[in-house]
């Protein structure tokens, strides 16, 4: 299990849509139940997730696949701006 974990750390984390996220630094693991709880991401794209935190954690319940890549559910919501430049005229 820690060799599988391991290879977490340092990938890139997009939604299904194509939406960059952020890079994996750390992992939160419920000990109790052997389960990975979250993604801690130090680096992460601020135009989508709102915090002036230094590093937010993802529920891993989001991730939909683990590979050379991340992908999660986009469950984040469009900034006005960003919608407007989705829109066709």
């Amino acid at each position: 299990m820690i060799g599988e974990i391991s290879t977490l750390f340092g990938l890139r984390v997009y939604t299904d849509e194509g939406r960059y996220i952020g890079v994996v630094n750390d992992v939160v693991i419920d000990l109790e139940r052997r389960q990975i709880r979250g993604l801690a991401l130090g680096e992460f794209n601020r135009a989508i997730i709102d915090s002036k935190a230094p590093g937010v954690i993802l529920p891993y319940r989001l991730v939909k696949s683990v590979g050379d890549i991340i992908i999660v559910k986009d469950v984040f919501k469009r900034k006005k701006h960003e919608e407007k430049e989705l829109e066709v005229p």
